[in-house]
């Protein structure tokens, strides 16, 4: 088989050229940090960076809704503390009112009136909001859970909940009826009895406080399953927070560059290509008729 200068040539040319493209390479993977800038670079590696890529915007949404669920459980952890404290000043009252031996006309009023005032701290409480959402509403579209008389206006629909994990899901609200009772016979309708009946009918108290006592079990009750649900939730923070570090690492490790060791092929391609330059000058030495084509 007969070899043409013109193949040695050609040959030459596309040895040269695949050096340069090498160096080239390396050049781009220094400057932009990245093993990967092109599919064609490395498929399976492009394949475990969109699945890690993907993997992290999962994470990301599950750290957003911890991030909203601790503020749900938080509100609703610290408005039943508050209430819980209210209600306890106002079983105080209502056992001063049963004294009615040593109770004055005016003391009676007294307590009435500030029974009275406590209920109305109690129900603002039950009506604080979230972004504009009552924390005990439920799933209504109102922005109160109870209206000025104490009344139920929330609705008992599917619970709210968050994605914490991949496999995990959590109720962040809890409902009126479930944290302060019925309507009807909840802690307002209780807490208007006592304001009452210390002034008209103080035999009563003692079946009210029965009903308050009632009532603040249960309150305990919801504070006890909110503070479950807050403890789940900072787990889930965790292994969170670790797991967006993995993946993390993760991704470096697919796509990020060994700067030491790219640099170090980086010049091992600069010496084979300017060593195959030079061969390559040497080996195809022009002549007269290439100056002449």
């Amino acid at each position: 088989m007969r070899i043409t200068q013109r193949a040695v040539a050609l040959s030459s040319l596309q040895g040269l050229n695949r050096n340069l493209d090498a160096v080239g390479r390396l050049q781009q993977q220094l400057t932009s940090g990245r093993m990967i800038s092109t599919p064609s670079d490395s498929p399976t590696g492009t394949n475990w960076a969109m699945q890690t890529r993907a993997d992290q915007a999962s994470v990301a949404q599950q750290a957003r809704n911890i991030s909203d669920g601790k503020a749900w459980v938080g509100a609703a952890d610290s408005a039943l503390m508050t209430m819980l404290e209210t209600t306890r000043r106002v079983r105080d009252l209502a056992v001063q009112g049963l004294n009615t031996g040593s109770m004055s006309p005016a003391g009676a009023e007294a307590i009435a009136l500030e029974v009275t005032n406590l209920r109305d701290s109690l129900l603002g409480l039950a009506n604080q909001t979230l972004g504009g959402r009552p924390l005990f509403g439920g799933v209504t579209a109102g922005r109160s859970a109870y209206d000025a008389a104490g009344g139920w206006v929330g609705t008992d629909g599917a619970p709210v909940q968050r994605r914490i994990s991949d496999t995990e899901v959590v109720r962040i609200d809890i409902t009126g009826p479930e944290a302060f009772g019925p309507p009807g016979d909840d802690l307002f309708a209780v807490v208007g009895r006592i304001a009452d009946d210390v002034t008209t009918d103080p035999a009563a108290l003692a079946a009210d406080l029965e009903d308050l006592d009632v009532a603040i079990d249960r309150m305990l009750t919801a504070l006890a399953d909110v503070g479950a649900r807050s403890a789940r939730i900072e787990h889930a923070e965790q292994v969170n927070t670790d797991r967006s570090l993995t993946l993390a690492t993760q991704l470096s490790e697919i796509e990020g560059v060994d700067l030491p060791r790219t640099i170090m092929e980086l010049e091992m391609q600069k010496v084979g290509y300017e060593a195959a330059l030079a061969a390559t000058a040497k080996a195809l030495q022009p002549t007269l008729l290439d100056f002449l084509r």
